[in-house]
């Protein structure tokens, strides 16, 4: 099975809203999302119809997607910074960056390199606009995610702290120019 990672468009909004309906009701979710299925679930089409639009274009954010035999398999999310704003968690930026969200690919799919790929796209698009580094924060619990993230070369900042889904770690992937998408 051929995986083609691809940027989300702007009319799957209905896509956009069942895999990640799909990655809250997830096991992990509990450590791996902000939001639970509840709070997901209870968003109005147009929200998720905006949501698509937003991330299909421009370079603010970005929704990338794993893509296999038409379905859907996987996804990540890019929120990019600039030196001086505020983050999701309050904390100010002290250089221009992309934040990694709403990672997920789905069970069957984890042991085939997808999450990898959808990486690669993400450092990929950051790179490209100038961006020096991928941040991203992970519940100290979630392993499994922490080993796939430093397996595609992210490393711990050496800041921890407690958001909304408990105790969390920064990690972040230096962007060296030859970065690119991998499949």
């Amino acid at each position: 099975m051929s995986v083609v990672i691809r940027r989300v468009r702007a009319d799957e909004g209905e896509r956009v809203r069942d895999l990640r309906l799909d990655a809250v009701r997830d096991p992990d979710a509990s450590i791996a999302f902000l939001h639970s299925y509840e709070t997901e679930a209870a968003h109005p089409d147009e929200f998720w119809h905006d949501r698509a639009a937003n991330a299909a274009e421009g370079d603010g954010v970005a929704q990338f997607v794993a893509e296999a035999d038409g379905e859907w398999v996987g996804t990540v999310t890019v929120i990019r910074w600039k030196a001086g704003d505020t983050d999701h968690h309050g904390r100010e930026v002290s250089a221009a960056r992309g934040d990694v969200v709403g990672v997920f690919v789905r069970p069957e799919n984890r042991a085939g390199g997808t999450v990898d790929a959808l990486l690669g796209a993400a450092a990929e698009w950051a790179r490209s606009l100038g961006d020096g580094a991928l941040a991203l924060d992970v519940h100290v619990d979630n392993h499994r995610a922490q080993a796939a993230y430093r397996r595609a070369g992210f490393v711990e900042t050496g800041l921890r702290f407690t958001g909304s889904i408990g105790p969390e770690l920064e990690m972040s992937r230096a962007l060296a120019p030859t970065d690119s998408v991998s499949s």
